[in-house]
């Protein structure tokens, strides 16, 4: 009889040390480490019919990817890449003076830029009064013409 104790208390014990062990490793995941020598640099790219973020409806939307090489679904990434790395990623500085004159008709247009551009999180907004004023004010960037 004590051999049958002693076998059933070292399974028992043996059982709890591996089940044990089963849930601490899964408890304890290791902390993130960076995968590569660049920044990540990823940004979702939109341009919106309305005057506000919250309630515009999205009509064109793109993925950008610029590090370790320019990628992503927008039609031109390395020249966008550049853009964006010429201001340092303040899209706003993106916007210059219109080089033309657009009509006063009243339907905004928001373009957004969400996700991270060199390890920083972005999350930037503009609303123009109308398509013309958009495409005018971004003064030939291709960041957002897609």
């Amino acid at each position: 009889m004590r051999y049958v104790l002693n076998t059933l208390g070292a399974t028992a014990s043996a059982a709890a040390l591996v089940l044990g062990g089963t849930v601490a490793g899964v408890a304890h995941a290791d902390a993130a480490q960076p995968t590569g020598l660049y920044a990540p640099s990823a940004l979702v790219l939109a341009v919106a019919k309305g005057d506000a973020t919250a309630t515009a409806t999205v009509e064109r939307a793109v993925t950008l990817s610029c590090a370790p090489a320019p990628g992503g679904s927008h039609p031109a990434p390395g020249a966008a890449c550049e853009e964006v790395s010429a201001v340092n990623g303040e899209f706003g500085r993106l916007a210059g003076t219109p080089t033309r004159p657009c009509t006063r008709q009243w339907d905004p247009v928001t373009i957004t830029a969400t996700g991270v551009w060199q390890g920083k999180h972005v999350d930037w907004s503009a609303t123009y009064g109308n398509a013309c004023e958009m495409r005018e004010s971004m003064t030939g960037a291709t960041v957002f013409d897609f």
